[in-house]
């Protein structure tokens, strides 16, 4: 995939909604009913984290019994882990940095890929790679949407997904930017509502995400 299919077809998942939920799933059981819940509430796009043992799982039940989900693979840090979650049915990859590893898996991969970024220097360095789509993160600890807004001049052919401390308030802010396709955030799912299977709330809350911007 050349650079410019890689991007437009990452955009066109990340433009679904405003907001990718950021997801850490214990247990299997409850990822169909968690992502169906977030469907029903208007949120398509779900990033399920590399952060648990039973995540591929939760990926694989997704993909094969929510077919309205988009569900992708967050936290990757390696090429193995790319190729396994790609395998598990994973539609995008997301990674908090990048390595040179990362950009060639990426580069050779079928699956499109989000790369975190912290510094302008590090979006120059992605975009010379073909990557110009990029996570900001730790988004409010390195600079938030001030940051974002400070890269439009500059570095106009950038784009963003910003994640990490972002709340309903927040994403307000980040959303109303140029450069700033959604963001993410994990407030959608809190771990005490999906441990307790209340996916009427869970509904709730993607519903109000849905329409945020």
């Amino acid at each position: 995939m050349n650079p410019e299919a890689r991007r437009d077809a990452l955009l066109s998942i990340l433009r679904m909604g405003p907001v990718v939920p950021v997801l850490i799933v214990e247990d299997v059981a409850t990822a169909v009913p968690l992502a169906k819940a977030m469907v029903a509430g208007g949120v398509r796009v779900l990033e399920v984290t590399l952060r648990t043992p039973a995540a591929l799982d939760v990926i694989r039940a997704i993909a094969a019994q929510v077919p309205d989900a988009v569900v992708g693979v967050g936290t990757v840090r390696t090429p193995e882990q790319m190729e396994a979650a790609a395998l598990a049915g994973a539609r995008f990859a997301v990674s908090p940095g990048a390595t040179r590893a990362l950009v060639q898996a990426a580069q050779a991969s079928p699956v499109p890929w989000l790369p975190g970024i912290a510094t302008p220097s590090e979006g120059m360095q992605l975009a010379e790679e073909g990557f110009s789509v990029l996570k900001l993160f730790p988004a409010e600890a390195v600079g938030g949407a001030k940051l974002i807004a400070s890269l439009a001049s500059p570095l106009p052919d950038l784009q963003f997904c910003p994640t990490g401390g972002i709340d309903p308030a927040k994403a307000e802010d980040y959303l109303k930017l140029k450069n700033v396709v959604c963001v993410g955030g994990s407030w959608i799912a809190p771990a005490d509502v999906v441990a307790a299977g209340d996916w009427k709330r869970i509904e709730e809350l993607a519903h109000k995400a849905s329409l945020l911007g």
